[in-house]
């Protein structure tokens, strides 16, 4: 039996944790695993005041395509995973993962590889607006 994808989108509002980790909870689920990306104030030893997300027009399909993947593996009940898009400042949340298993060993391991798929193929890309005036574009896949 493969797992579900309850939440796999990318919007230009905040993202609620607390929604992703209800979607993936029922009454078998032993271990709940979430992650959130969150902007912060540095990167690279430069002040950081503000990051600006733009994504492609496949950035959805190609998320829910990496959520499906996720939701295969015969470990995983449910994955949540959403990532937002515009203007975020600092302390907001750029990307939130949920997912459940029976065991936390397997909630642990399924949640990272979400992450890092997401920020492996996800065609979003992040501008830097640093404390110097100066910024830079990164995270092209």
């Amino acid at each position: 039996m493969t797992g579900v994808v309850t939440i796999a989108e990318v919007r230009d509002t905040p993202l609620d944790l607390a929604a992703h980790e209800k979607a993936v909870t029922e009454a078998r689920v032993g271990a709940v695993v979430t992650f959130q990306g969150v902007v912060r104030d540095h990167d690279g030893g430069r002040g950081v005041t503000r990051l600006e997300y733009e994504g492609h027009p496949s950035a959805a399909a190609i998320l829910r395509e990496v959520a499906t993947e996720i939701a295969a593996d015969p470990d995983v009940y449910a994955i949540a995973v959403s990532h937002r898009v515009g203007r975020l400042a600092i302390g907001d949340v750029a990307l939130v993962v949920a997912v459940s298993t029976a065991h936390r060993k397997a909630a642990f391991a399924a949640c990272a590889r979400a992450v890092d798929e997401v920020k492996d193929r996800l065609p979003i890309w992040k501008r830097q607006v640093f404390t110097d005036g100066t910024e830079e574009w990164v995270n092209c896949p």
